[in-house]
């Protein structure tokens, strides 16, 4: 249902709000949600949002003037200008702060950008596509988040789940992982021991894909034969579904 909904959102123009649990994707969702769109060999600028200060990722966003504060030397184009005709993707957009999430409702609205320093707002062709993985709406009720902003950006609502909802996948995704990992860090290619499968499938996956990843390239480390076995990945002497150690 989720690949289907990605295909349908693809080739609209709309705004895309991707939730869900750190781990799950949502960065390689907004990825294929762009490659699968009309702006596929356009730009696609990704964007950290908690990483960046406030004060700082005001003017990465939407640039600015020579002279707009004391170490403004030059003009600076922002992401926003840098992503015209293709798609931005602003990551965790429930981290921002609300004087952020003002700015953006403009840009949502009127489809421009007004560089720092500069009175001439600037005509952007943005898709937007955020991601969180924060209740809004609980964020909402609190008042750090813009109501309004919301329903700006909950257009086409894309909503992950966590890998514990869906254990029948495991077995693919670690085959998957597993065959990319090997290439990647030039192994040969090693199976996954029916021990660690069993282990996986009972696992409670607090991280997600994420964390299964990590594993898979632990294991993929550490093993000394063709096969992956518990130990390889830090789960010696313990039952399934047991936390790793740190």
């Amino acid at each position: 249902r989720l690949y289907e909904s990605i295909r349908m959102v693809a080739v609209t123009d709309l705004t895309v709000l991707i939730t869900g649990p750190s781990g799950t994707g949502k960065d390689l969702t907004a990825r294929a949600v762009h490659s699968l769109s009309d702006r596929k060999n356009r730009p696609f600028i990704a964007v950290n949002c908690p990483s960046i200060p406030e004060n700082i990722l005001e003017s990465e966003l939407f640039g600015y003037k020579k002279g707009a504060f004391t170490h403004a030397t030059q003009d600076r184009t922002g992401l926003f200008q840098e992503a015209d005709t293709g798609t931005i993707f602003l990551d965790e957009i429930g981290d921002v702060s609300p004087t952020i999430q003002t700015k953006l409702l403009r840009v949502l609205q009127e489809k421009e950008v007004k560089p720092l320093g500069d009175a001439r707002p600037v005509k952007i062709d943005v898709r937007i596509i955020a991601s969180t993985n924060r209740i809004l709406k609980e964020k909402i009720q609190d008042g750090s988040f813009r109501e309004d902003f919301f329903y700006r950006l909950n257009v086409l609502p894309l909503e992950l789940p966590a890998l514990k909802e869906h254990k029948e996948d495991i077995p693919l995704i670690a085959d998957h992982l597993l065959e990319k990992h090997c290439a990647k860090m030039d192994r040969p290619k090693k199976r996954l021991s029916s021990e660690l499968v069993r282990h996986f499938m009972t696992m409670p996956w607090e991280g997600n894909v994420r964390e299964m990843e990590n594993l898979i390239m632990r294991g993929i480390l550490f093993s000394t034969s063709d096969e992956i076995l518990p130990r390889d990945v830090g789960m010696i002497d313990q039952d399934p579904g047991q936390p790793l150690p740190q």
